[in-house]
This record gives C-alpha cells, sequence and structure tokens, in this order.
C-alpha cells in the first residue's frame, strides 16, 4: 500500500496573488519573430503551474504524494499586444475561485515592456481540476484541503446534454451536415497526453491551431498562399477552449472546425468541437472559439492589420471566387 501522504494547505494556493517572470519559447516563432496564440497560451498554462508551485502544491507532489493530476481544464485568452520572440514578460496569477465551485480559478495577466513602457499584452481566466487517478493503485484519501476540487472524471460537474446514439452513419458528414465548416478524423497519439492517458489542454490548442491551417488549405487560401501572394499572416485577438470530457490515448477523435461570424471584414470567428464516438454514442470532449484576423509582413519588425478582400470572404464563406 501506499504511505499516506502529508497534510497539505490551499490557503496560500486560493488567497495570494503571485508573479513569475516568463519569455515565450522558440518553437513559437514561425513566422518572422512573432509569437503564436498557441505559445501565448502556453505562458498562462506556465503562470498557473508556477502559481500552485509557489504555493506549495507542485504538480509533481499533488500527483506522485496524492494520486492528483493537474489538469487546466478552461482558458479564455484575449491577447491584446504581440509577442515577439526573446521578450522577457511578466505574469501575475490571481486566484478567484468561491465556495462551491468545482474547480479551481484564476485570473492571469502578462505585461511586457514596448518603448520604456509597461503594457498589458495577455488577460486570461483559467479554470483547474484535481482529476483523482485511477490508471495506478490509489492513493489513500483526497486530503481535505483540496477535497472540493478533487474530481473522479473531467467534465463530470458540468451539465452535459445526453450524447446522440451512432449506428454505422458517416460521423463527419452528419457533424459538418448544413454547415460551414471542416472536419477531419484523428487518433489521439501520446505525444499530446499527459498523467498516462488522457489528452490535455495543450494538446487541444495545438488541434485549434491544425485547425486553422486544415481549414484555409482546403478553402484554397492556405497559410502560405497568403503569405506568398501577398505576405498576409494570419493574428488572433482571443481564444476559448473548455474541456467537457475526457478524451483517452488512441481514441478516435473528430474535430469539426465551423466559421460562425465575420465581423466587419476584419475578423471572424470559428468554433471548435471534438468527439470521442463511445459506447455506441458521440461524447463531446472539448469546443472553444477562436478569433482571426490577417495582418501584412511589412518588414521583418513590423505588421499592421488588413481587412479581409473577396478572395477571403468568399474562401472563408465557402463560395467560389474568381479572385
Amino acid at each position: 500500500m501506499t504511505a499516506a501522504a502529508p497534510p497539505i494547505s490551499t490557503k496560500a494556493l486560493l488567497a495570494d496573488t503571485t508573479t513569475v517572470r516568463l519569455r515565450p519559447r522558440y518553437e513559437g516563432s514561425n513566422i518572422c519573430t512573432w509569437i503564436g496564440f498557441k505559445h501565448v497560451n502556453y505562458l498562462v498554462e506556465e503562470a498557473v503551474l508556477d502559481h500552485f508551485c509557489q504555493s506549495g502544491l507542485p504538480a509533481r507532489a499533488l500527483y506522485e504524494e496524492y494520486g492528483l493530476g493537474l489538469d487546466i481544464v478552461s482558458l479564455d485568452t484575449r491577447i491584446l499586444h504581440a509577442f515577439h520572440m526573446d521578450d522577457l514578460a511578466e505574469a501575475e496569477v490571481v486566484p478567484f475561485t468561491k465556495d462551491g465551485d468545482a474547480t479551481l480559478g484564476f485570473k492571469v495577466t502578462i505585461r511586457i515592456e514596448r518603448g520604456g513602457q509597461t503594457l498589458k499584452a495577455v488577460t486570461s481566466t483559467v479554470r483547474a481540476s484535481l482529476r483523482i487517478d485511477t490508471y495506478l493503485e490509489a492513493a489513500g484519501a483526497v486530503p481535505a484541503d483540496v477535497a472540493p476540487y478533487a474530481v473522479e472524471r473531467l467534465g463530470a460537474h458540468l451539465a452535459a446534454e445526453a450524447p446522440p446514439a451512432i449506428e454505422g452513419e458517416d460521423i463527419l458528414a452528419r457533424l459538418t451536415a448544413g454547415e460551414n465548416a471542416y472536419g477531419w478524423k484523428w487518433t489521439i497519439p501520446y505525444p499530446y497526453c499527459h498523467f498516462t492517458e488522457r489528452l490535455q489542454m495543450s494538446g487541444y490548442l495545438r488541434l485549434m491551431e491544425e485547425a486553422k491551417d486544415r481549414f484555409v488549405a482546403d478553402r484554397g487560401i492556405s497559410i502560405k498562399t497568403l503569405l506568398d501572394d501577398r505576405k498576409w499572416i494570419p493574428v488572433v485577438p482571443r481564444s476559448d477552449l473548455r474541456i467537457l470530457d475526457e478524451a483517452l490515448m488512441e481514441e478516435d477523435l473528430y474535430l469539426v472546425y465551423t466559421v460562425e461570424e465575420v465581423f466587419k471584414e476584419f475578423t471572424y470567428t470559428s468554433r471548435l468541437d471534438a468527439y470521442v464516438p463511445r459506447d455506441g454514442k458521440l461524447v463531446k470532449t472539448a469546443t472553444g472559439r477562436i478569433v482571426h484576423g490577417y495582418a501584412v509582413i511589412e518588414n521583418r519588425r513590423d505588421w499592421r492589420l488588413v481587412p479581409f478582400d473577396r478572395r477571403v470572404l468568399d474562401a472563408l464563406a465557402g463560395k467560389p471566387s474568381g479572385t
């Protein structure tokens, strides 16, 4: 049997504000020296993980000693100023969890220096759950302080709709029928997972980025096409993602990227939904939205937002275009 773990306290985790200095990862600089939305969200996640560490509850100890997997289950992020390679930012994490809330909540603000000024670059609302590990032997009773946030299954606290039955039908055709959408089937590989078995939030962020890439390529305006034709790049002012249920390693995941709205020819909002067929039903495991615009590269340092032209508007709407 596993030895009983020492008692723990969530006092600092739930009350203290923490700060940490962070740099975006080199991998996130894909076009010139700008950092994509996915890696900005990674900074948010890293700040929250550091808050747990500073509060005496690092993710490793939570898992190894108490059998609790720290899962980010919701991210709602606004990007107010672009990040560049080698930027040194300061992230502030403020807990806002209330009694009766089944998740741990945090407000994250990331600031950067620009021309001698400190700018608020990112704001994000984050929610986390402590998933009780069932893959290995039980670690014993969940400590009382963290018990309100410990769950046997991610998304169990949500009021979910009953999943529809599936009986030998074309799942992608069903999910995209009548919608301005693109879908694909994908088998979940282990590099997208954590705690041995389940798809993690960063994996969904990677899929959201891939969904955009697949969608525009399918519509004839791939990332490279618009880069080569006019030096346009996609930019993201906002993204949000929520885990609704668990998706497990090597399960088939069906992903659908749906264009919901084009706003004043400057941005468009798309929704990403993820589903797993399980026990004869189609279970939605995650949903989220992402807002995209386009910017033209002016030089190696600067870009500016541009309105959509007819070619892009037609592609977004799924209409043929001669331009």
